[in-house]
């Protein structure tokens, strides 16, 4: 007989190793049904649709470890010998079954490409796991963790994948054939098996590998290893596209009566807890019970960043133990965890800055998780800061989450300046300005608004503002998880848009374009952010610089212009445009930009947000680090954070921050200094 392998070669009472091995397939299957059984009972979605665009990155990611690599390639290569070494074993462990119960086909050059293959495949998967401890206890890379789990599986992994050579050793010890060069790694370790002991040997060696791997199978769904099933789910759902809001999407009925509205007032019961916890979709279960620690999301986060006790990847995990302890018949099922549940009191640190996202292997939004506890903190009137109450109590009373008064949004229009108002009668505009709240009444920011009319009113563009008629877009209140002031507002904005007939609007705040661009009904109104409009100008040369500025700057890129609305290389080829000007990028820019930390409700927040410096700090000096004279931004809530941190960090005599308006409106005006 040619090459080939005998599956049971002096292996005695096989009937055990079926009487072992059929309950634990069965045992693993089971388990997974249980983790449907959670995601369906919690899930809104009505089911999974089949989508292209998300099967094909489903497979560069988990066939090529696409998503990985990069940015990260010594953690991809890593990953990578570890998932195709798995992978291979277990479709030959497959194979071998095949080929003992329902046709041999193992044998001569099938054989010998089998035997080659696996042993590569052990070796890949070995180097993997090896690769694995050093990076974790070797090099000790700060963002991972070094729990019993995170050393228990890839030494576990190794012993299956070195007693599986060494069970191969001792058969070619005791049978030499032709084939024995083709496994090669056998071979050489048979060189040193060579002895009267190898063949008795075998049989214990054989079963001890038998019951390590059969344990490993069966450990798989209560460690985080189960993400060797579910991140494959997580990532076709997570990339599954979105469907836009309509002009009919009403997430519930408002009904706030009166000025006199608490916040505090109001508290849930457990049911309607657990309808709120249910509200979260398919994609976002499995992103949670996927979740491998790698802590990625950590490194980029801002607030743990600046040592504030808050970590995205801890904030999940509690999440999910909660989730598992509350709705599982059988309680958290994962063993070695040890959630910390005090993160989720921490929720309010978060800045939604995205950067989580961006980086996760699996695309887990945990932002998004962050904001669905933030509404049921909201609704429960639970461990909100009390100066966000108060912002939120403005915001319903005065539609500015600022000032006391309406007419406040008026207050950056000077005497001299010509500015067209809005009427229901009057439409010979090309758009609607959407001064947004920040930009109309802080002192700082009303020049962002001020720059913008200008450039616009010299390069003779009609248009025409709301004034104090204007409407919030909701964009705080969505963002701290006040879904049922988003939708009261929501629906105002719409009403007003409606009977001015507006159907296009610029905004000032990146947030106020991405809330009217993403939870907006998208046919009611087009949404330009003001550095496309810029940008527009620019490659239509309606732009006239008078001078040349020999500035050197950098751009500091808001999150919710870069990250979440994708605008990156508009206001970079504004600023490039201008004669003179020198752009250097900081350390962190595009979608690894620092946040200043304003978003996600935290400009209106007080003390009780402490970590070891500010954001804004943070990223002053890493401005100041690449030798520019000027930061420039393109959002009020990012200048107004920015020029703190470099008052704070004493560095306003060396750096100054400017709008993007600003900056071009100075190369623009020959009597304008920057």
């Amino acid at each position: 007989m040619g090459a080939h392998r005998e599956l049971f070669w002096h292996i005695d009472a096989q009937w055990i190793f079926y009487l072992i091995s059929i309950p634990i397939v069965f045992f693993v299957i089971g388990s997974f049904v249980v983790y449907l059984y959670i995601w369906l009972k919690l899930s809104k979605n009505e089911g999974i649709k089949g989508s292209t665009k998300a099967l094909k990155v489903t497979i560069l990611d988990v066939f090529l470890q696409k998503r990985l690599l990069k940015g990260q390639f010594a953690a991809g290569l890593m990953h990578l010998l570890i998932f195709w070494g798995f992978l291979l074993l277990t479709i030959a462990t497959a194979l071998l079954s095949i080929h003992e119960h329902i046709h041999s086909f193992l044998t001569g050059k099938i054989y010998i490409i089998f035997s080659l293959v696996t042993e590569a495949a052990g070796l890949m998967l070995l180097a993997g796991c090896l690769l694995a401890l050093i990076r974790r206890y070797v090099q000790k890379v700060p963002r991972l963790e070094h729990k019993f789990e995170d050393a228990l599986i890839p030494i576990w992994i190794a012993i299956i994948v070195i007693s599986g050579f060494f069970l191969e050793a001792l058969r070619i010890a005791c049978t030499p054939a032709s084939s024995r060069h083709f496994s090669f790694v056998g071979l050489w370790i048979s060189g040193f098996l060579k002895g009267t002991s190898a063949e008795p040997t075998y049989p214990y060696l054989w079963w001890a590998h038998t019951f390590i791997s059969l344990g490993f199978l069966a450990i798989i769904p209560f460690t985080k290893m189960f993400h060797a099933i579910g991140a494959p789910i997580a990532i076709y759902m997570q990339n599954l596209p979105t469907p836009a809001p309509s002009d009919t999407d009403q997430d519930q009925d408002v009904d706030i009566e009166s000025e006199a509205f608490d916040y505090n007032e109001f508290t849930e019961t457990d049911e309607d807890r657990s309808i709120l916890v249910k509200d979260l979709d398919l994609p976002t279960m499995a992103f949670l019970d996927s979740c491998m620690r790698c802590g990625r999301c950590v490194e980029v986060c801002p607030s743990t960043g600046v040592g504030e006790p808050y970590a995205p990847r801890d904030f999940v995990q509690a999440m999910r133990s909660l989730i598992w302890q509350t709705y599982s018949p059988f309680g958290d099922i994962r063993f070695l965890k040890r959630p910390n549940k005090e993160m989720l009191e921490r929720l309010w640190y978060c800045t939604t800055c995205r950067a989580c996202l961006e980086v996760c292997p699996i695309y887990g939004p945990t932002f998004q998780l962050v904001l669905s506890q933030r509404e049921l903190s909201i609704e429960e009137g639970t461990s909100v800061p009390d100066l966000l109450n108060q912002t939120l109590e403005r915001l319903f009373k005065y539609e500015n989450p600022w000032m006391s008064s309406k007419k406040e949004k008026l207050g950056w229009i000077e005497d001299d300046m010509d500015i067209q108002f809005i009427s229901p009668s009057k439409q010979d505009y090309e758009f609607c300005y959407f001064v947004g709240c920040t930009t109309s009444v802080d002192a700082r920011a009303r020049s962002i608004a001020k720059a913008f009319a200008s450039i616009l009113q010299r390069v003779g563009i009609d248009f025409g503002i709301l004034g104090d008629k204007e409407p919030c877009c909701g964009d705080i209140a969505k963002r701290v998880g006040e879904t049922g002031l988003f939708e009261e507002k929501k629906e105002q904005c719409l009403t007003i848009l409606e009977k001015y007939n507006i159907q296009k609007i610029v905004t000032s705040s990146p947030h106020c374009y991405y809330t009217l661009n993403t939870d907006y009904p998208k046919e009611i109104f087009e949404v330009n952010h003001y550095t496309q409009v810029l940008h527009h100008l620019v490659m239509n040369n309606k732009l006239d610089f008078a001078k040349q500025l020999n500035v050197t700057v950098t751009y500091h890129d808001p999150c919710y212009l870069g990250r979440h609305s994708r605008i990156f290389d508009e206001p970079r080829e504004v600023i490039k445009a201008i004669p003179g000007v020198k752009l250097v990028e900081m350390a962190h820019n595009r979608e690894s930009s620092l946040c200043c930390g304003g978003g996600g409700g935290r400009m209106w927040q007080g003390s009780e947000l402490t970590g070891e410096e500010r954001m804004g700090e943070r990223r002053a000096r890493e401005a100041a680090d690449t030798g520019a004279e000027i930061l420039i931004t393109a959002c009020p809530l990012c200048l107004i954070m920015m020029e703190d941190g470099i008052k704070t960090s004493r560095l306003d005599k060396k750096l100054k921050v400017m709008d993007l308006n600003e900056f071009v409106l100075s190369a623009m005006d020959t009597a304008t200094n920057v």
